[in-house]
């Protein structure tokens, strides 16, 4: 499944709406999703997002729509 993960680059700041990135990444699982993430970054996660049907074709169309892929 393709998750759309959200976060904030630091946690060393409280989050701001303005800041906040996110990138998209497939995992089997949410909870996969969110250790891919913790383990190769040191990013703030705020939010993780599956994405599905018409919700992932609504993503696939924005020009920055990219799959995360991190060396294991």
């Amino acid at each position: 499944m393709i998750y759309k993960v959200y976060y904030q680059e630091t946690k060393k700041r409280n989050p701001q709406r303005e800041t906040t990135q996110a990138l998209y990444l497939e995992a089997a699982t949410e909870v996969d999703a969110r250790v891919l993430v913790e383990d190769n970054t040191k990013f703030n996660i705020e939010f993780i997002e599956p994405l599905e049907g018409n919700f992932l074709d609504y993503e696939q169309k924005n020009p920055e729509y990219q799959l995360t892929e991190f060396n294991k």
